[in-house]
């Protein structure tokens, strides 16, 4: 009789999991319907980084998936309302987000207020990679390592120190040169421009002391002989300026700064669809077209489960917290 009854027991358990497995969306398994898209927010414009990787991976995605993966580009404020949009979303699979250091990490301290929480309104998905930027000088500049950079900027700190350009307030531009001057006590002024072009060009005809900006956007001038390098912010040495040091290596122990592309879903997004989605993301990054993509961006690969890169994107949001709040930064 107890063997009946636990039998029974058993096949009544085993009814009732089958049935509300059937229940739950197919996507909470891990699985899409055919014909649905997810929708791929991208915080910014169309043209930037952000958007090209995301259409790099969209269509391998959508394969690996068996469902329409469509790109939606909602720009403004630094990825913030974009990323807004997507904290607001149903966490049933059919949207997931571009996020970067500027959405997830720098604007909860820059903003006065937003209307997402960088942490608690998602669920870390992949990790992308992460591009070092470039400290560069005129072709013309006296200095040529990072202590002539610091020692002259020292010598003009009753002036503010060395001028820096980037291509905006608040940009991780802007953020590494703050990083700089937080971890060495130097003073820096910063310029801030409309976009990277204006900036690099007055860096060029020595208006501008200094800057920091991506191998892509600096590397064309640094081979034409018109850009010096001087240092870059990771802690990697980039392949396309392997005789260029780390910031690390030029004497600052401890400097690493990337401005990393991550995937992020809405936060309660079931796990399953987590890591299914984190398993064919992967595999697209490991691709050798996107890893030639990630290198032309100047970008480094980044291997993180979905909890490391949860757990290094609290790091970062603390980090740039510290770094904002001692520079008395706060976004127009």
């Amino acid at each position: 009789m107890q063997r009946r009854t636990l039998i029974q027991h058993s096949l009544a358990s085993a009814l009732l999991l089958g049935t509300a497995l059937a229940a739950m969306p197919a996507a909470a398994q891990g699985n899409w319907p055919t014909g649905k898209p997810i929708t791929y927010l991208v915080p910014f414009p169309p043209g930037g980084n952000t958007d090209t990787l995301a259409r790099v991976i969209a269509q391998p995605l959508s394969k690996a998936l068996g469902t329409p993966v469509v790109i939606e580009n909602k720009g403004g404020a630094g990825g913030s309302v974009g990323s807004a949009i997507a904290a607001r979303a149903p966490a049933d699979g059919y949207t997931i987000l571009g996020g970067t250091i500027s959405s997830h990490a720098i604007n909860v301290s820059l903003y006065a207020k937003l209307d997402y929480d960088p942490v608690k309104s998602f669920t870390p998905v992949a990790m992308l990679g992460s591009g070092p930027l470039v400290l560069v000088v005129p072709a013309s500049s006296p200095y040529k390592t990072l202590a002539d950079v610091l020692a002259a900027s020292k010598a003009k700190a009753a002036a503010g120190g060395l001028t820096s350009a980037s291509p905006g307030s608040g940009t991780s531009n802007h953020m590494a040169l703050e990083l700089l001057g937080y971890q060495t006590g130097v003073k820096f002024t910063h310029v801030p421009y409309k976009g990277s072009g204006p900036a690099v060009q007055d860096v060029i005809g020595g208006q501008v002391d200094m800057m920091f900006d991506t191998a892509l956007v600096v590397g064309p001038h640094v081979q034409a002989g018109k850009l010096r390098p001087i240092a870059v912010t990771s802690s990697r040495r980039l392949e396309s300026l392997p005789d260029v040091p780390t910031i690390a290596e030029a004497g600052e122990k401890g400097f690493d700064m990337g401005s990393w592309q991550a995937v992020f879903a809405p936060a309660g997004t079931p796990k399953p669809i987590v890591d299914r989605l984190h398993a064919e993301i992967m595999k697209i990054v490991a691709t050798p077209e996107v890893q030639a993509r990630l290198k032309n961006f100047g970008m480094l690969p980044s291997q993180m489960t979905p909890a490391e890169l949860g757990e290094y994107q609290k790091a970062e949001v603390a980090k740039w917290g510290k770094v904002i709040k001692a520079a008395g930064i706060k976004a127009e």
